[in-house]
């Protein structure tokens, strides 16, 4: 998957499964203006906005569900990703 794939599918996501970690993710980190898809993002969705996360930064784990085909048949397959926030980013 592509960068711009990415940023896509990260800010049209609808799923609300992994609000619980990221808000208390970020808030332990001591970031308080969190707003998943708008300002916390995957690395490569950061890229595609012209963003690169900022070295020695950690960010919060997820679990999100990739299309995929297997066996002749479309399936969802569990991934996990390290979403960050932007104050964690820089222009590249």
């Amino acid at each position: 998957m592509n960068n711009i794939e990415s940023l896509q599918r990260a800010t049209s996501g609808q799923s609300t499964v992994n609000l619980g970690a990221i808000y208390s993710g970020f808030a332990a980190m001591g970031i308080d203006d969190i707003q998943p898809r708008v300002n916390v993002l995957t690395f490569k969705a950061w890229l595609a906005k012209g963003r690169t996360v900022q070295k020695g930064q950690h960010g919060v784990k997820c679990i999100t569900w990739i299309p995929t085909t297997k066996d002749g048949e479309n399936k969802l397959m569990p991934r996990t990703v390290t979403v960050f926030h932007i104050n964690q980013t820089r222009e590249i």
